[in-house]
């Protein structure tokens, strides 16, 4: 009997074998990680519930010495805190930021409070023509204040590819320890303080911090179920030939 046009004769055997162990393997690692994605997507969606009620929540005093050490990004990062204090504005370190009024700088003040001890406070973002300290003054906070923002974890060993520069004045990440070495800020807390909105105008704009996680887990749970219904279909395709 003649073989149809285009058909050939069926792989060894053997081959059969080792096709199909191949795509029972791919279909359990593509099962795997399916789940993987799901049990991940869980614990984003967690983490995103707890960060928004923290945000949210009425603002607490910010962590002074004795909680420093228990301070950690699962528990802390984005809550909604309080500090009183005067500015050290002599004291202050502008870092590069693109946020959505443009290019710029932040602008971080330490905050010496009441009880002795100081923290970071990123009062918000200027233009690069208000970078200078003297482009600013009028309106400038100068007696005791009171400080509501979001308590954010340090940001160590600069930005993607850029390394800060202190001797140089380059920063390019809120890398506390850093700043208050180079600054000469005793008794600095290990985290800083992004500031709320309402600055007076020509100050630093507060508010501008972006809590937002990205959550793309299901997508890629269903491209791995799918691969591994791809790879089911080639175990069946590959069992018919034996036929």
């Amino acid at each position: 009997m003649r073989e149809a046009p285009g058909e050939g004769p069926p792989p060894p055997r053997r081959t059969r074998e080792a096709l199909t162990t191949g795509l029972a393997i791919c279909t359990l690692i593509f099962l795997a990680l399916g789940i993987w994605q799901i049990e991940r997507r869980a614990g984003k969606l967690a983490l995103i519930a707890a960060v928004d009620a923290r945000v949210r929540a009425p603002a607490t005093p910010a962590p002074g010495p004795d909680g420093w050490p228990r301070i950690a990004a699962a528990d802390d990062a984005y809550r909604h805190v309080s500090a009183h204090g005067v500015f050290e504005n002599d004291r202050e370190t502008t870092v590069q930021a693109v946020t959505e009024q443009g290019p710029g700088y932040w602008v971080l003040t330490p905050l010496r409070t009441d009880e002795g001890w100081a923290v970071l406070v990123n009062r918000g973002f200027v233009p690069p023509e208000k970078r200078d300290r003297t482009a600013r003054r009028e309106g400038e906070p100068e007696g005791p204040v009171t400080v509501t923002g979001l308590l954010r974890l340090s940001e160590p060993k600069g930005a993607f590819l850029r390394r800060n520069d202190p001797v140089g004045g380059r920063w390019y990440s809120r890398d506390v320890a850093e700043i208050g070495k180079e600054r000469g800020v005793p008794r600095l807390a290990p985290y800083f303080i992004d500031a709320a909105a309402g600055a007076p105008a020509g100050q630093p704009i507060g508010g501008l911090t972006i809590v937002r996680f990205y959550n793309h887990h299901l997508e890629y749970a269903l491209t791995w179920f799918a691969l591994a219904i791809l790879s089911i279909i080639g175990i069946v395709v590959v069992r018919r030939a034996d036929r």
